[in-house]
């Protein structure tokens, strides 16, 4: 089960929804990869959930945790039954919104407040009320948005980059910021860890990634053409990039694993 949650009007210069899924991976240990895309995500979990390293140890995780961008899968390990709420923020103003200092590095361990809603939370995860935890989150984000202000600059620049899906050149991101390139990669560092074309490519990929979750019959010359990039082979290799595998191969995963989940569970995959 997925469900997305539009955020109430105030807070859509920061988040981009709010989300709940719910999957029974049965008594075996099982592991599963979260592939990247263009927004950071405050994750709260109710099961069992660890990390697994590029070495292969496993970490096991706190809620909540959060998942900056990414430039590689990230790989889980669970059983049992996992519930997930998700906040997909944009990376640009997470931190602000948390009040953290930005940094790269796909996964972040925090102290925070926000750790103070989990055994509320997990009350009425336990009772299946979850608009309930959903109305507790907004509640609290509106709370936290009021008291932060958000950069206009930024926030016009990440309306360039969302409507142009990561297409829109930085010259013509900060000409819509009404900023210098300059100054609009220094602010974008500042507040996300990461650069205007670090994001944008991401968009990009994510968009590629959905196209072929959705249709895996799609033509890859086409694509390219369509979403900005040089051809074909420039497509197959920042796919690869992100994602480990080619185009082609996540295609194929995607004919069968789409069957047995929600068309909307894009980035969760089952490994």
């Amino acid at each position: 089960m997925h469900q997305e949650f539009e955020p109430p009007e105030p807070l859509r210069d920061t988040i981009k929804c709010f989300w709940y899924d719910n999957r029974d991976f049965g008594g075996q240990k099982s592991t599963f990869q979260v592939v990247p895309d263009g927004y950071a995500e405050i994750i709260f979990y109710f099961g069992n959930l660890h990390h697994i390293s590029d070495n292969g140890g496993l970490r096991p995780l706190p809620s909540p945790f959060l998942m900056g961008l990414l430039n590689q899968p990230a790989i889980f390990q669970t059983q049992n039954r996992l519930q997930i709420i998700g906040v997909r923020c944009f990376p640009w103003t997470v931190f602000d919104l948390l009040g953290l200092p930005s940094g790269k590095g796909g996964l972040h361990i925090f102290t925070h407040p926000i750790a103070a809603l989990q055994p509320a939370l997990d009350n009425l995860m336990a009772a299946g009320r979850i608009d309930e935890v959903i109305a507790h989150l907004k509640g609290y984000f509106l709370h936290t948005r009021s008291l932060i202000a958000i950069d206009s600059t930024l926030a016009k620049a990440g309306a360039a980059m969302r409507e142009g899906n990561g297409m829109t050149p930085v010259s013509q991101v900060a000409a819509a910021a009404h900023a210098t390139v300059r100054t609009l990669e220094r602010k974008f560092k500042q507040s996300s860890g990461f650069t205007v074309k670090d994001v944008s490519g991401l968009m990009r990929f994510e968009q590629v990634r959905n196209q072929l979750w959705h249709n895996p019959e799609s033509n890859l010359a086409g694509l390219a053409y369509e979403l900005g990039y040089t051809d074909q082979a420039h497509l197959s290799r920042e796919f690869k990039r992100y994602s480990g595998t080619t185009p082609a191969a996540f295609a194929r995963n995607a004919k069968k694993r789409k069957q047995a989940v929600s068309n909307d569970f894009v980035a969760f995959v089952q490994a």
